[in-house]
């Protein structure tokens, strides 16, 4: 339970730096990415199932939970400056 606990948070850690990136925000606050990327990976978890997209293995886990991460950094950012 700990160990799985670990690795979402890893998974969810990776997929906020690589969001943070492919939004080109490399000068974005890694930190606030990286809790955006562990929120993502539930978003991207509940998006790719609304859309019925399936993906499996670890390379699929960091996909979804990177896509979620995007939209979460994306929202925050609209959010924050307005």
């Amino acid at each position: 339970m700990i160990v799985n606990l670990l690795i979402f948070l890893a998974i969810g850690a990776l997929a906020g730096f690589l969001g943070g990136r492919l939004m080109k925000k490399p000068d974005a606050d890694l930190v606030k990415n990286i809790i955006l990327g562990v929120i993502g990976a539930f978003v991207g978890g509940f998006l790719f199932d609304v859309l019925g997209i399936s993906v499996g293995g670890l390379i699929g886990t960091i996909i979804t939970a990177t896509v979620g991460a995007i939209v979460v950094i994306f929202v925050a950012d609209k959010l924050i400056k307005k």
